[in-house]
């Protein structure tokens, strides 16, 4: 039954990216009804990652404090309604503030999963969760490019914007109704599944819930795992929101293709990246099974961001929509290999704490989303060429490698409680990679 929350929250992952990408499908409607320019529907692209990225920890924090049962409700239901009322913008600043908003209410959803993982799901199975969550939103973007391009030419982007709102709705009052803080609240699952969970999962105490729910400011960033994880993941996110906004647009402008054919060849490096996921997560738990917790987070993350950094210069370069789409395809591969260790780590260093712990890490990431959506214009206007967009993001994943040479799960935030069997994998028989 643990994997039933797991399915739920890949459902909502599918929902949160099919809501963010709808924006990207339907740019040339939104232009053409609105009269915005390219730098204009850039300002709105960032208005999402902006509002995004400064709420990251509050909804963190309001998670571990909260918990995950009513922080999703609140936030599904809060971003549903941004989602409806983007149908109603009819000018500039009403849609930066509405996209704003909207990314504001979604800021909580990976911190909230994040948090229900840590009392769900037992250590060796953290990869795989992770994986399943996030390949949930690379399947939803991916499968709902041509959707919603159909959509948004059939029915128009204001009444596809609406549909999108009555479907978070529904997800909201299921997971209200269905989902518990904490198994041992979890009426419909069985004792020997409710042991198993309680059993395996990390382990904490009384003192260290009461630590981590008050971890300040000063402790998250003087960690020596806090700033490497927000460098790395900035640069994670700097890729991977290119493929949210501007890859779908460029490649309809750069080959001359349909809306249609665009948005399958955009669709394929999404579903790619829930690939990435996937290995990622299985080598995870595997390598952690064996024995090797640090390598089972930094060997995935390290392979990923090298296949980032030659895939989105080759891409750059391709002759053919199709050549620029599989060598993209690899990029966020790659870059979504990242993705389960990265956010596992924030579990095993946040432990009770994880949702303000991966929050903050998300923050920086989201920054680099910020940038991503206003560097890709501004930077091919001021130099005419796409080129030095792709080349930077390159150093970026080279820079990231660097980082995740000195990650460390075995070092929690605050100081660890008694260890288990379940982690007690000694730090001394894992050298730096």
């Amino acid at each position: 039954m643990r994997w039933l929350i797991i399915l739920s929250t890949f459902l909502l992952s599918v929902l949160l990216y099919v809501d963010r990408v709808c924006i990207s499908v339907a740019k040339d409607a939104v232009v053409s009804d609105l009269h915005f320019s390219d730098k204009q529907i850039g300002w709105v692209f960032s208005a999402f990652a902006l509002g995004y990225a400064l709420f990251q920890t509050p909804s963190g924090w309001l998670a571990d404090r909260l918990g995950p049962r009513r922080v999703l409700t609140l936030i599904v239901a809060g971003w549903s309604i941004f989602t409806g009322l983007t149908a109603a913008a009819n000018q500039f600043l009403t849609m930066l503030l509405v996209r704003f908003l909207f990314g504001a209410a979604e800021a909580g959803a990976f911190p909230g999963m994040s948090r229900a993982v840590f009392s769900w799901i037992p250590m060796n199975e953290r990869g795989r969760a992770q994986a399943i969550n996030f390949s949930g939103s690379r399947i939803g973007a991916a499968l709902t490019l041509p959707i919603i391009s159909w959509l948004v030419v059939r029915y128009g982007w204001r009444v596809t914007f609406v549909v999108l709102m009555i479907t978070g709705l529904v997800w909201a009052i299921g997971w209200l109704l269905f989902f518990r803080d904490d198994p041992a609240d979890a009426g419909w699952l069985s004792e020997t599944e409710r042991d198993h969970i309680l059993e395996t999962r990390q382990a904490t105490s009384s003192e260290d819930s009461a630590e981590q729910r008050s971890l300040s400011a000063t402790v998250l960033l003087t960690s020596s795992n806090m700033p490497r994880l927000c460098a790395q993941y900035f640069a994670s996110n700097f890729m991977f929101f290119f493929a949210l906004t501007w890859f779908f647009p460029q490649m309809k402008e750069r080959y001359d293709l349909t809306g249609v054919q665009a948005s399958l060849f955009a669709a394929a490096p999404l579903l790619f990246g829930a690939i990435g996921c996937w290995v990622s997560g299985f080598w995870m738990d595997r390598l952690y099974s064996s024995g090797h917790w640090v390598r089972s987070r930094r060997l995935p993350a390290i392979a990923g961001f090298c296949f980032a950094a030659i895939g989105i210069v080759a891409s750059a370069h391709a002759s053919t929509p199709l050549a620029s789409s599989m060598w993209f395809s690899l990029c966020i591969f790659g870059a979504d290999m990242t993705l389960p260790p990265s956010w596992s780590v924030c579990v095993d260093i946040g432990r009770k704490a994880s949702g303000v712990v991966s929050g903050t890490m998300n923050m920086a990431g989201n920054v680099g989303s910020f940038l991503t959506s206003l560097a890709f214009p501004y930077m091919l206007e001021w130099t005419g060429s796409p080129l030095p967009y792709f080349y930077l993001a390159s150093v970026l994943s080279v820079v990231a490698v660097i980082m995740w040479m000195s990650i460390d799960p075995t070092h929690p935030i605050t100081p660890a409680p008694v260890a288990t069997p379940n982690d007690s994998v000694s730090s001394t028989e894992e050298s730096a990679v």
